[in-house]
């Protein structure tokens, strides 16, 4: 099958003659006209001004280089990832000995490449970002003077390394740094291994053996408890440090098709110091011949650095500008998903990773494929020796995105993830957990409720914590993350200033029509258009945004008049003003509310229909005129029962709010200008309408399940209400509401379904359109209603619309950037 392009779940990755791209976008804001027009009636202007003119247009293109060099190198390493040295995986490649000789090294050249690579401290290994040392350092440097006094070179080397570990012994029973997976075992074990062949630490004696001690026993107390098989994969997984607990021959069980031993050169070096394995030899021997003298930390890894720089030129909001790239990992992962690879099944990260990405991009794909760490015995078998935090973290995001109720595996996953994640945060603490902030925010906030724009904003800002995650993999070149940075900030920068713009022209909209006069009416604007600009982000879609904006606006105003602004005769007068859709008289309002309503009802959506038409190219103003039509029909409905005190049943309930929360009535006209022609036979089409009934279920029984004592205290009924009034007393109001909840999640997932599904009448940005109003409801839902509590709402509208960004990094070169 021929896989489907890239959904906007990695935003605006195709382009259309309608809608330009957003380097020309940019362009068209910068510079209107063309250059040469700037000169005509040059003696009526001021030379300087002029000047100054050409200075920024100079800045300007400058800038653009500097952009596509930017990018020039951030596609060369998406296509070919450059992998950094381990120094510690070094050192046990290092450590190998000869075939013909035990006292001469199989790989001397890695020998030579830690004599020459040893920092003016005395260590070895990556410290890029953090100026304190780490337990990684330490473990790196230990494993490098190892090596070295095992074949009797680099003296000098190794008196530093000694003096280096001894300064900084203390750090390793510090339980406030970050402690490696299989550190406590290993780092013990490789002590007693450097005392065995004569090195000496300039610390006492008692100092080590207290490490050796209560590191080694704490973890091998921990172990004991463990069933048989999940020891026995985790010693295996941490051999370098596990040498005299293991049997070897179990331990090349593990061995994959390529030699390894879990994709580890230290692991598998390990093993071969032991017992000669050839596919093992050759394994090492690969990757000497692919990387030179020294060797990456795991390898092979491609797929998995790909998938992880993928996500985060999503998190940045870049993956825009990588289009053709970003198509053609994903198509490779998806070819090697369906071959069930090693390298992307066999890496739980790697597995889980792919898995979401590829079905949030409509690839076809089975939960089936993640069965093997689905079983109710994963946890007890192999999370020990996968604990660390990024990979469970990985399974947790991916069990998020179910599709169906029957996808048992995911739900499985879920549970038994999302515990071990509360638990480290509980007992482990932020010290111990690099990732501490993103594991929090993915307990808190489900991906469909996530908005793109606000968690780009804070995915710049701590940015040092997602760059420090992928260097911890020794993927990432430093000057990498700078210029993912600098184009992070540049496009978030522009963006903001856009929805400053288009904020200002919504605000005079407002007040040329009148509708801040409306005493009746909550005043909501930047609340309203938050919401908009989260469902439609990309910059160039302004047209769009702002057609959807006041479309938004008059909804509120009309959804306020009909619940508490407007009398019994205003309402009627305005019912049928709109049913007759004429041209506003002076002697047709029966009141000066009604009059401001309509006349800016009735000018906007004409306005907005003749520009629609333009763009589509045929007469669009019909529909949208139609949908006002039943959408204020269906509020008077609701005045109307409310007035009579009716209950209608569940079923009367919803059929009539689904049309009178009037969510597709916001989105439509926005539709006509996402670049796509949009016909009446889509638009009509039986997966439409599903789309516009589920999204619109789930917009109206999230406003009821946050409404429920409000509307109550008003004499308002809603389906959680009604739910429990009809039910004879058999359903509280909560028990009610956990019935709601579950018709939420079902449409969720059925809508999402349907969003993803590849053989479709409605344009794919329609689609996603459907999806980001979701994802919006429910950040906007999600602890309050957020018209109805606008102080829970304004940190987040000034962070997207008002604060710039504030960098927070510990690297110096990355805060270095362009305001």
């Amino acid at each position: 099958m021929s896989s489907p392009k890239v959904l906007g779940f990695l935003p605006a990755l195709t382009t259309h003659p309608l809608r330009p791209s957003f380097p020309q976008a940019r362009c068209q804001k910068l510079f209107p006209r063309p250059f040469s027009l700037y000169w005509s009636g040059v003696k009526t202007r001021r030379i300087s001004s002029c000047s100054a003119h050409v200075e920024r247009k100079l800045a300007g293109q400058n800038a653009s280089l500097q952009n596509t060099e930017r990018e020039a190198r951030i596609r060369k390493n998406l296509q070919k990832p450059e992998f950094l040295p381990s120094s510690y995986e070094t050192a046990w490649v290092a450590m190998v000995p000869s075939s013909t000789s035990l006292q001469a090294p199989y790989f001397p050249q890695c020998v030579e490449w830690i004599m020459q690579n040893q920092q003016e401290n005395g260590s070895w290994g990556i410290n890029e970002f953090a100026s304190s040392v780490s337990k990684d350092i330490l473990l790196s440097t230990l494993a490098c003077v190892i090596a070295l006094k095992k074949w009797n070179v680099g003296l000098e080397q190794i008196r530093r390394g000694l003096h280096f570990i001894g300064r900084n012994m203390p750090i390793v029973m510090d339980e406030q740094i970050t402690t490696p997976n299989g550190f406590n075992l290993t780092f013990p074990s490789m002590i007693r291994l450097a005392i065995q062949i004569g090195l000496e630490f300039p610390v006492r004696q008692a100092d080590v053996d207290e490490i050796i001690l209560r590191l080694r026993e704490m973890e091998l107390k921990r172990l004991a408890g463990e069933k048989y098989s999940a020891r026995e994969t985790y010693l295996s997984y941490v051999a370098d440090g596990s040498v005299n607990l293991l049997d070897w021959n179990e331990v090349m069980k593990f061995q994959r098709k390529n030699g390894s031993l879990f994709n580890s050169p230290s692991t598998t070096a390990a093993a071969l110091v032991q017992k000669y394995d050839d596919n093992a030899l050759q394994y090492l021997q690969f990757l000497l011949n692919t990387f030179g003298s020294a060797v990456p930390l795991t390898y092979p890894r491609n797929i998995h650095y790909q998938l992880s720089m993928l996500d985060t030129l999503q998190k940045l909001g870049i993956s825009h500008r990588f289009s053709s790239e970003i198509n053609g990992i994903l198509d490779r992962t998806y070819r090697l998903w369906l071959e069930g690879d090693e390298e992307v099944m066999l890496d739980v990260e790697t597995c889980a990773m792919a898995f979401r990405i590829l079905r949030m991009n409509a690839y076809d794909v089975s939960s089936d494929g993640l069965s093997h760490v689905a079983a109710s015995t994963f946890q007890d078998r192999q999370h020990k020796y996968l604990k660390d935090t990024k990979s469970i973290l990985e399974l947790y995001k991916a069990s998020e995105i179910i599709l169906s109720e029957n996808e048992y595996i995911l739900e499985n996953i879920g549970c038994w993830s999302g515990i071990l994640l509360k638990e480290k945060l509980c007992l482990e603490g932020i010290h111990n957990i690099p990732s501490f902030a993103e594991v929090e925010h993915a307990l808190k906030f489900p991906f469909y409720a996530i908005v793109e724009p606000l968690d780009q904003k804070r995915n710049i800002e701590h940015f040092d914590a997602i760059s420090s995650q992928i260097l911890q993999t020794n993927y990432l070149p430093s000057h990498l993350t700078q210029d993912l940075l600098a184009l992070a900030v540049e496009d978030f920068s522009f963006t903001q200033s856009i929805y400053q713009e288009e904020l200002k022209y919504i605000d005079s909209w407002e007040k040329e029509n009148g509708l801040d006069q409306l005493q009746f009416a909550r005043q909501r604007l930047p609340i309203c258009y938050f919401c908009v600009a989260a469902t439609i982000s990309p910059p160039e879609l302004s047209d769009a945004r702002i057609a959807c904006a006041k479309n938004v606006l008059l909804t509120v105003f009309f959804d306020d008049f009909f619940d508490v602004g407007g009398s019994k005769e205003e309402t009627d007068n305005l019912i049928e003003l709109i049913e007759k859709w004429d041209e506003p008289r002076e002697d047709a309002f029966h009141s000066e509310q009604v009059k401001i309503l309509y006349t800016a009802l009735y000018s906007t959506v004409n306005h907005l229909g003749a520009k629609a038409s333009a763009v589509q190219n045929r007469d669009v103003t019909q529909l949208p005129v139609e949908m006002w039509q039943k959408g204020m029909r269906c509020m008077m409905t609701e005045s109307e029962w409310q007035r009579a005190k009716y209950a209608p049943t569940v079923e009367e309930y919803m059929a009539n709010s689904t049309v009178s929360i009037v969510v597709d009535l916001m989105l439509l006209p926005a539709k006509y200008f996402l670049g796509e022609m949009i016909s009446d036979y889509m638009v009509k089409h039986e997966e439409y309408n599903e789309l516009r009934r589920l999204m619109s279920t789930i917009c109206r029984l999230l406003n009821d399940t946050r409404s429920v004592e409000r509307e109550s205290a008003a004499g308002k009924l809603n389906s959680v209400t009604l739910l429990a009034l009809h039910s004879g007393g058999f359903l509280s109001i909560e028990e009610a509401q956990k019935v709601v909840n579950k018709s939420i999640a079902e449409c969720r997932r059925e809508l999402l379904q349907l969003v993803l599904r590849e053989d479709s009448v409605v344009p794919r940005s329609c689609k996603e359109l459907f999806w980001k109003h979701c994802k919006t409801a429910f950040w906007f839902y999600f602890q309050v209603d957020g018209l109805t509590s606008p102080k829970e709402m304004v940190a987040e509208v000034n962070a997207l619309f008002n604060e710039p960004l504030k960098l927070q990094t510990s690297n110096p070169s990355l805060s270095d950037q362009p305001k």
